[in-house]
């Protein structure tokens, strides 16, 4: 169904991998500052969807889908967001400043977009709005070590790329892409056509969070 639901919007798709802010990241060339406001917007990012994967557990219609929903939240909550407080502090982001942070625009619509998802409609339709992030980021750094411009030696980004091309994280991604798979299993009339919509629409949102830290846009 992941691959479906890329085809259906292989444009955006493509604009939200291969950004001039992921191309930044891939050469070194990336402004820090655009990355710092970047991974300050994600640290509020990171809690929305925690909530997201919260609702995900209401949503969900077996065990085995609340208890996947709760790995989601606990990782996040428990492993992620301290990771992320590390990786900010190495960019000279303290955690009292991201306590302070105000969101910018293209966060709240991004992530208040998945979470009416979530709210007004089904699992899938929340699990479809959350696979550009949770999936494509390990696709973006696929991208990255792929591309014969990209340049690892000396880049500041290099580990940004690693955590994302990971075993580890390929394994989330992985286990995500088969949750779409089960499900696409079971859709009915018309069912996929809505979820591309939500897909495309989740897409486009990623590519306003990665021109919201090139632009430096509150």
């Amino acid at each position: 169904m992941f691959e479906k639901l890329k085809e259906s919007c292989r444009t955006d798709w493509d604009a939200y991998v291969q950004h001039p802010f992921v191309r930044g990241m891939a050469t070194g060339t990336l402004p820090k500052e655009c990355f710092q406001h970047y991974l300050k917007q994600d640290y509020l990012f990171l809690i929305h969807f925690a909530r997201a994967y919260a609702l995900s557990i209401y949503k969900a219609h077996s065990v085995a889908d609340m208890r996947y929903g709760m790995e989601a939240v606990k990782a996040i909550l428990d492993t992620e967001l301290e990771l992320h407080i590390a990786y900010c502090r190495e960019w000279g982001i303290g955690p009292e400043e991201l306590e302070r942070l105000e969101e910018a625009t293209a966060n709240m619509a991004y992530t208040r977009y998945v979470l009416e998802r979530g709210m007004a409609g089904t699992a899938v339709d929340l699990h479809v709005a959350l696979s550009p992030c949770a999936i494509g980021y390990a696709e973006v750094a696929t991208w990255i070590l792929d591309q014969d411009f990209t340049k690892l030696d000396g880049n500041p980004y290099r580990s940004w790329v690693e955590m994302y091309s990971s075993e580890e994280y390929r394994s989330v991604a992985g286990a995500a892409v088969q949750w779409l798979a089960e499900a696409g299993t079971k859709l009915g009339p018309g069912e996929f056509e809505r979820h591309a919509k939500t897909f495309r629409e989740a897409t486009r949102l990623e590519i306003g969070f990665w021109q919201m830290g090139l632009d430096l846009s509150a």
